[in-house]
């Protein structure tokens, strides 16, 4: 499999293979295993959804970052990928971790989709 390298490319993706409302409720499970108060509507935008997730991450990492932390860890994000991250800029950092946690979530999707 051929991770996305963009978000716009996992969006064309997901939408290519009709499985963009399976990476939204992928994406409020893992929200909601994360005690996270996150529900996304199937039909949100791409860009809202963007927008909100970022927004989102932003919040966790400057005020909640325990809850950031366990976040990372219920999506599965690759620890490796979020060291190579620079974390000085903190909202370019989770502009990043956005578009990370969409692409772990997108795997996940395609996976269950290609293999089951």
């Amino acid at each position: 499999m051929q991770l996305p390298v963009n978000f716009e490319e996992l969006i064309s993706k997901a939408k290519a293979l009709e499985l963009y409302s399976k990476l939204i409720k992928q994406a409020n499970k893992d929200f909601l295993l994360a005690n996270i108060d996150l529900d996304f509507d199937e039909e949100i935008l791409p860009s809202s959804l963007k927008y909100l997730l970022h927004d989102v991450v932003f919040k966790l990492i400057q005020e909640k970052f325990a809850e950031y932390l366990n976040l990372l860890y219920i999506v599965d994000v690759s620890e490796e990928k979020i060291k190579k991250l620079d974390g000085s800029d903190t909202l370019k950092l989770s502009e990043e971790v956005t578009f990370l946690i969409l692409q772990r979530e997108w795997q996940k999707v395609w996976y269950r989709n290609s293999y089951s």
